[in-house]
């Protein structure tokens, strides 16, 4: 990727001063022809998002080839916001591979767009940016002045997520070594990121405050805020499997290191141990690289241990790696000549420490380059800015050309503008005759799933016109119809008994005992119950039989006297199964029964798919299937025998199947059309059935 200082030093004067996104065009100038395939079909959009992606899962290399093919495409657009997005991005992504000179660069051309684009937030942000760059750089002075700019900006519109600014200030001071001013501004950037409820962040907060109080001796309180880090992340919830929370289990890493390293400065070596044993087991659980701070704490563990010669192999494996971060390989170098001077060996500790000092020498020496590198750079820039300022003042010609270039561009953004309208019109119609749709099929849900629904009034007429005290119930249990002979038996009107459950007129013993009996009623005939359901308690003969037309309704049939319900023992009578729908054939009943689950299991799928509940919740909100308590955990049980084709009752409750079916066809909006379309064919197939059943 292209520096944007130096392209900006070789452009000509007139064409950095063509427009604001010219500084976009030339971040990307020189980049190398990046390799494609892997993004093939992809737009800018979505290689932008996919660059965002690899980012978050430390693949820079991926991320940088995801920008480089989303660049054409996105410079190609007379579009200074996907310009803004797209160098923001690359600024990003060069601070991550610890180039500040780069990423300085970039984070100027965004300023610039965003100052183009009017856009205050976006401004304040890249004065952030700036800030931290050149706090890497070494700029301390700079970096103030533009953090101090960003913070002000913020403030001025009252932004509430003032934390990362605050936060960078503090970096600065603690740089600088000025630690009062920088825990004090650490202390400002944890309560902004407590009242935002950015519980990662505050754990760096939390990582910065325990390195200061580690620096000033207080080993105990830089292992406490170290603590205090590692809940935060707990509570943010890190131990998931996505991408951001991979990202938190490697910094959990660090903090674990963190917190051994000031365990074994408070000579506390056991609990140096078990952060260093936590963490590996960590590591080993996700598959994660073991940072290499990790692993110098590890090895310090093993010296201080007595087992020098492991602490020695591991040490040795980590440089044979090539650790790449500033500071790092002259760290292990040290305690590598620390452990071979515990091990006697002092002509090799002396040579480990001679190499460990050159290391740390290159290391000034290459954070001294990157200053030279910027303060040459900006200095290139000041000349080259200072040549443009001359030749516009002397040629008006080009002045004249620039305000062309402006109105061509301003009729250009309004066609665009029009256009993007239009679009937006169209797309608004599309939407309201979608929702149109949606909403006339949701009617038609309804209308099928009350069609389902037994006339009440039918039911009433049906039993009036018997003789004998007769009641129809519900699988659950409750009263649909009763006549009157039933209802001078229990000696209450029929307004008191429909709508209740019978089971409310029992005591708790009688109750559980009715309840087993109607569940059994699903694969038996008949039973046959002496019941206290009459006035004050009287016992009365209960006889249960299916509904002759099916669909799980129960008929009880009342004797005043017990003894003449009939057989002289009690309890459920199987029998040959009962009528159930469709009743042409046994093939035809047999695929009805398979087919039957199969709706069943596919209503469950639709539901967990596009809802992400637990088929407990379709019980529950449905009304369709009673949830109870089994074994201490919730159980939709009469529902789950309709899962399995060995546990389909002989009775089986066809239409709360479809009931079922048309509550998640109504309720899940986010069903997918394609699985709308299955349910709703696996529902016709079991309503021909059963029209073909009735016609018959």
């Amino acid at each position: 990727m292209a520096v944007l200082l130096c392209m900006a030093i070789a452009l000509p004067a007139t064409a950095i001063a063509a427009s604001p996104s010219d500084c976009a065009r030339a971040t990307f100038a020189a980049a190398a022809p990046a390799r494609c395939e892997d993004f093939a079909g992809l737009d800018s959009a979505a290689l932008l998002a996919r660059a965002d992606a690899l980012r978050g899962d430390d693949d820079l290399s991926g991320a940088g080839r995801a920008l480089a093919c989303a660049a054409p495409r996105v410079l190609a657009l007379d579009d200074p916001r996907a310009h803004y997005e797209l160098v923001r991005r690359a600024g990003i992504l060069e601070y991550g591979r610890d180039r500040p000179n780069e990423a300085l660069a970039a984070f100027e051309c965004a300023l610039h767009l965003a100052d183009a684009l009017g856009d205050r937030d976006a401004a304040a942000k890249q004065w952030k940016n700036i800030g931290s760059s050149l706090r890497r750089i070494g700029d301390y002075a700079g970096a103030m002045r533009a953090l101090s700019r960003s913070l002000r900006m913020q403030r001025e519109r009252a932004d509430p997520a003032v934390g990362p600014v605050l936060n960078n200030i503090a970096d600065v001071y603690r740089d600088m070594e000025q630690d009062e001013d920088a825990e004090r501004y650490y202390r400002d950037a944890l309560r902004a990121f407590r009242a935002s409820g950015d519980t990662v962040q505050a754990a760096h907060v939390y990582d910065s405050l325990s390195e200061i109080a580690f620096e000033r001796g207080d080993a105990a309180t830089a292992i406490a805020l170290l603590d205090d880090a590692l809940r935060a992340l707990r509570e943010q919830g890190e131990d998931h499997d996505t991408a951001p929370h991979s990202g938190m289990r490697r910094y959990r890493l660090m903090l674990l290191a963190g917190r051994a390293h000031a365990a074994i400065a408070g000579n506390d070596l056991a609990q140096a141990q078990a952060s260093v044993e936590e963490g590996l087991a960590l590591a080993a659980a996700h598959a994660l690289p073991v940072p290499v701070e990790l692993q110098l704490e590890a090895a310090r563990v093993e010296r201080l241990s007595g087992r020098r010669e492991a602490a020695l192999a591991r040490l040795r494996s980590v440089l044979a790696d090539g650790p790449e971060a500033p500071g790092s390989r002259a760290a292990l170098l040290r305690e590598t000549a620390g452990t071979l001077e515990a091990m006697g060996r002092g002509a090799e500790a002396l040579a480990a420490l001679r190499e460990a000092h050159a290391r740390e020498v290159e290391d000034l020496r290459a954070q001294r380059d990157r200053g030279l590198a910027w303060s040459n750079a900006r200095f290139n820039l000041n000349e080259s800015r200072r040549r443009i300022a001359e030749v516009e003042a002397e040629n008006r010609r080009r002045a004249l050309m620039l305000w062309l270039t402006v109105v061509s561009a301003i009729a250009a953004l309004s066609l665009v503008s029009l256009y993007f309208l239009r679009h937006r019109q169209r797309a608004r119609l599309a939407e309201a005759a979608r929702r149109a749709r949606y909403e006339e099929a949701l009617a038609h849900y309804r209308r099928e799933a009350d069609a389902l629904a037994e006339d009440r009034r039918l039911l009433q007429a049906l039993l009036d016109s018997r003789g004998d005290a007769l009641a129809l119930l519900d699988a659950e249990g409750q009263l649909l119809a009763v006549n009157r002979a039933a209802c001078a038996l229990l000696g209450e009107d029929r307004e008191a008994l429909s709508g209740r459950p019978l089971s409310e007129r029992l005591p708790a013993g009688e109750a559980d005992a009715f309840a087993r009996a109607l569940e059994q009623m699903e694969d038996a005939q008949r039973q046959i119950l002496p019941m206290a359901l009459g006035p004050d308690g009287a016992v009365v003969g209960v006889e249960l039989r299916p509904w002759e037309h099916g669909d799980g309704l129960i008929v009880i049939a009342l004797h005043p006297d017990a003894r003449e319900a009939g057989a002289a023992t009690t309890g459920a009578e199987p029998v040959a199964p009962a009528p159930q729908a469709p009743r042409s054939g046994d093939d035809d009943t047999a695929r009805f029964r398979r087919d039957l689950v199969e709706l069943m299991l596919a209503v469950i799928e639709a539901w967990e798919s596009s809802t992400g509940l637990h088929r407990i919740e379709l019980a529950e909100r449905s009304r369709i299937w009673s949830v109870g308590i089994d074994d201490g955990r919730l159980r939709a049980r009469a529902m789950e025998r309709y899962l399995s084709l060995s546990k389909l009752p002989r009775n089986p409750r066809w239409r709360d199947v479809l009931r079922s079916a048309y509550f998640v066809l109504g309720h899940c909006e986010r069903l997918a059309p394609e699985a709308r379309e299955a349910l709703q064919r696996r529902v016709d197939g079991i309503l021909a059935m059963t029209r073909r059943d009735a016609l018959a």
